[in-house]
């Protein structure tokens, strides 16, 4: 029997914790729960002063894109996001962010030679992975991955160390812009108005107007 799609909006709150991780167990398996009822809409709601620790985004990302396709996804950052909490808030189809809240990415100490990070542009297969003798952090490898994937959605070499606001992610497309929005709603709504009629009635009276005016005189008798 397969599974209807739920109407409306699903709501999922998140919380960012400085430290949790039997949360975010909870939390996984409710989302692939969530997911499970395909609905239409599911809104994943971000809030707290903590963060998504790396490993835990890449693992939401997973389960995000193996989502029924008739799923959307709408991101609601209530707090400021930083690090692996930005990645999950991207993976939105549909973004929202308080106004007064910005995101933070830092630099990883990850580079393309496994040493000290080197500011570049991330791309797959940018990292190396060193040996058993290393000492490199498997978080901060996962960490590198993350800004891989950041980096399909914001610059950053650029932006990784500064605090992100509102109207930046305007500029990338990120949010919604408000003056387009009026812009297209004026448009379709007189278009509205077209197909209805409303808005080629004067157009008709002036084509009448103008038939009247070409008719002949006829002669007084």
């Amino acid at each position: 029997m397969k599974s209807k799609t739920t109407r409306g909006v699903l709501r999922f709150p998140l919380s960012l914790l400085h430290y949790g991780n039997s949360y975010y167990i909870e939390r996984i398996a409710a989302l692939e729960a969530a997911l499970a009822k395909k609905p239409r809409r599911l809104q994943i709601d971000m809030l707290g002063e903590g963060e998504v620790h790396p490993d835990w985004a890449l693992l939401i990302r997973s389960i995000l894109r193996q989502r029924s396709p008739k799923t959307q996804i709408i991101t609601n950052a209530r707090s400021g996001l930083q690090n692996g909490s930005v990645l999950v808030w991207l993976l939105g189809d549909q973004r929202v962010i308080r106004d007064d809240a910005r995101l933070f990415f830092r630099h990883t100490t990850v580079s393309g030679e496994g040493d000290v990070a080197a500011e570049k542009t991330w791309k797959e297969g940018d990292l190396k992975y060193s040996d058993s003798d290393s000492e490199a952090d498997p978080e901060e490898i996962a960490y590198a991955k993350v800004l891989q994937l950041i980096n399909e959605f914001l610059p950053v070499k650029e932006l990784a160390g500064k605090a992100i606001e509102l109207s930046e992610l305007r500029r990338f497309g990120l949010v919604e812009n408000e003056k387009l929005d009026s812009f297209l709603a004026t448009v379709f709504g007189r278009a509205k108005q077209s197909d209805d009629g409303s808005a080629i009635e004067p157009k008709q009276k002036r084509v009448r107007a103008k038939l009247k005016a070409s008719e002949p005189i006829q002669p007084q008798k």
